[in-house]
């Protein structure tokens, strides 16, 4: 016989236990986690990860293999066999430097009822030491019915938490590697195969890198264009604040329309973010489904108008008080006394938005819904660091005017365009420095805005359109929220110009009629689970009266961006807006 030549399959196992704590009824990961351990709600899973054929393992790009065991736990009614299971090992992301191993269970309770266990670990080297945190923590979904990945952004969770690998599980893993094969030899080759493999994507993954290149950028779709919206009257509507601001709204009529939505983005977005030409919109949607009246807002946060380019002292009151009460004025006045206003803002537009109305400087609001935050900013640990340290910094020692997506495009030398190479060496997760720098604006992530598989690739090339420039005010404001147990408060309480609006948001919380649906990716990067927070607060106040969604494998913006928000998400917007038109 000769050496070997792999004409023969060769089987390769291992076997994984990993360990934690799940609870019924969370939506993030770490209070279920919280929960699930406070209350005494272990949940672990004994596998055997199973291929009959290495090579064909190895080389084939979903890396799959089967997943043979038990889980165990009183949430699933005790020790439960695993009907199906599929494992992914290192499976590419839309992330350059980022790759996830994926675990999906098939199980049933003890009553016989289907549940599905769906967990990813993400393997992405981040500032610090994290192989072994990444390595060995699996963010952990539990849904009813058995779902394929691609259902999952349409359910409900039924539980979630994480698990981890003990490092003694750790070491007796090890010890179960197995090749079957024949000779010696062969059962060494595999496993020496199988060895390079995993180590070499880990160094991969986690070894020194340089920066990554610059991709190149070609403008696709017209700054501006409203093109992507079809068959709709396409109308201006300016108006000023009270604090002398010239201000405007878009309105796309198809029909006139009882229940009339308003759409508000977030801070240096603008209407652009609900009218994107390369996938199916949000305004498109809505007027496609009987909501023929839409209006989008481009306050002074937006990147339509030119406040954020250059140095001020706005703060988030200043949108409350002044930009949305003269928004919703213009829009009463067009569509007159007997129409419903419906609201759907996003990030800084959700928070403002919901200040204004909690603080009563805007009323007779039919309904509305918030994406990422509404009275509770939660942010990352480092992203405070950032926030507190941001403003000074181009305040008073780069003196720079505002942080600017493009910098590394623009031609010359400046304090900017160096911040902005600064910033790209840290961030491989793509080769768009427009990316990039949002990220660094935003928060702590990689990327923080989104997550870019729920991208169009034109998207994420537009993304310094989509998200132009800002001064840095409003984030001392933010920081005043976070520091103030995550809490709406005005920014300046002793000012007599906002002498109208409350200290706290929430001081008005019992008297506000408005249902909101309080939505969220499951993985927001920027604003993490502020409105899971929020929504826990207000039941507390007013039980019943407002909802939470929560949309698994989300981030931030990509719940309104998104490629495939029109099947994954604005289905349940709709559901809401029609279940308040009365």
């Amino acid at each position: 016989m000769n050496a070997q030549t792999h004409s023969q399959a060769i089987g390769f196992q291992f076997t994984e236990e990993m360990k934690g704590y799940l609870a019924a009824g969370e939506t993030s990961y770490q209070d279920g986690f919280d929960q699930g351990k406070a209350a005494d709600n272990y949940f672990m899973f004994h596998l055997t990860i199973k291929t009959d054929d290495v090579d064909a393992f190895l080389a084939s790009p979903a890396h799959q293999a089967e997943a043979i065991g038990y889980v165990q736990g009183n949430i699933v009614g005790g020790q439960r066999p695993v009907l199906k299971g599929v494992f992914n090992l290192f499976v590419d992301t839309a992330d350059l430097n980022r790759k996830e191993m994926r675990y999906r269970l098939f199980i049933e309770d003890e009553s016989g009822q289907p549940l599905t266990m769906s967990g990813f670990k993400s393997i992405q080297d981040n500032i610090g030491p994290d192989l072994w945190q990444d390595t060995t923590t699996l963010f952990t979904n539990l849904f009813r019915g058995h779902l394929q990945a691609e259902e999952e952004a349409e359910a409900e969770l039924f539980a979630t938490g994480i698990l981890h690998i003990l490092l003694p599980d750790f070491m007796h893993q090890l010890t179960t590697m197995r090749a079957d094969a024949p000779t010696f030899k062969e059962r060494l080759g595999a496993m020496e195969r199988f060895g390079k493999f995993f180590f070499g994507v880990l160094w991969e993954t986690y070894g020194p890198s340089l920066m990554p290149k610059m991709g190149s950028f070609e403008r696709e779709i017209p700054l501006y264009t409203t093109e992507g919206v079809k068959n709709a009257e396409i109308t201006t509507h300016p108006y000023n604040t009270a604090d002398r601001l010239g201000q405007s709204l878009l309105r796309f009529k198809r029909a006139p329309c009882r229940d009339v939505v308003v759409l508000i983005p977030g801070l240096t977005a603008a209407s652009d973010m609900f009218i994107m030409p390369e996938h199916y919109n949000l305004t498109s949607y809505l007027l496609d489904n009987g909501f023929t009246d839409v209006w989008t807002m481009d306050g002074r946060i937006s990147n339509r108008q030119t406040y954020n380019l250059s140095r001020n002292r706005y703060n988030v009151d200043d949108l409350a008080l002044y930009d949305h009460p003269a928004a919703i004025a213009t829009v009463r006045k067009a569509v007159g006394p007997d129409a419903r206003i419906h609201v759907i803002s996003h990030c800084f537009g959700a928070l403002s938005f919901t200040m204004s109305l909690f603080g009563k400087a805007v009323t007779d609001i039919h309904s509305l819904i918030t994406n990422g935050v509404a009275l509770t900013p939660r942010i990352p640990p480092f992203a405070k660091f950032k926030l507190a340290a941001g403003p000074f910094m181009c305040d008073y020692v780069l003196g720079v005017e505002y942080l600017n997506p493009w910098w590394q495009r623009q031609p010359g030398f400046s304090f900017g365009k160096l911040l902005g190479w600064l910033v790209s060496a840290f961030h491989h997760e793509c080769d768009s420095p427009e990316c990039h720098m949002t990220s660094f604006m935003w928060g702590y992530g990689f990327p923080v805005l989104f997550k870019h598989e729920n991208l169009h690739d034109i998207t994420h090339r537009r993304t310094g359109d989509l998200f132009g420039g800002s001064s840095v005010n409003y984030y001392r404001h933010v920081l005043k929220m976070v520091k103030a147990d995550n809490t709406a408060v005005k920014y300046l309480p002793g000012d007599p110009r906002y002498q109208s609006l409350p200290d706290n948001y929430f001081d008005y919380a019992k008297d506000i009629q408005t249902p909101m649906l309080l939505v969220t990716g499951q993985e927001n990067a920027l604003f993490t689970d502020s409105n899971i927070v929020c929504h826990q607060r207000l039941e507390q106040i007013v039980p019943g009266r407002h909802q939470l969604h929560v949309f698994p494998h989300y981030g931030h913006a990509d719940v309104i961006i998104g490629k495939n928000a029109a099947q994954d998400i604005y289905p349940r917007f709709l559901e809401f807006l029609q279940s308040h038109q009365h």
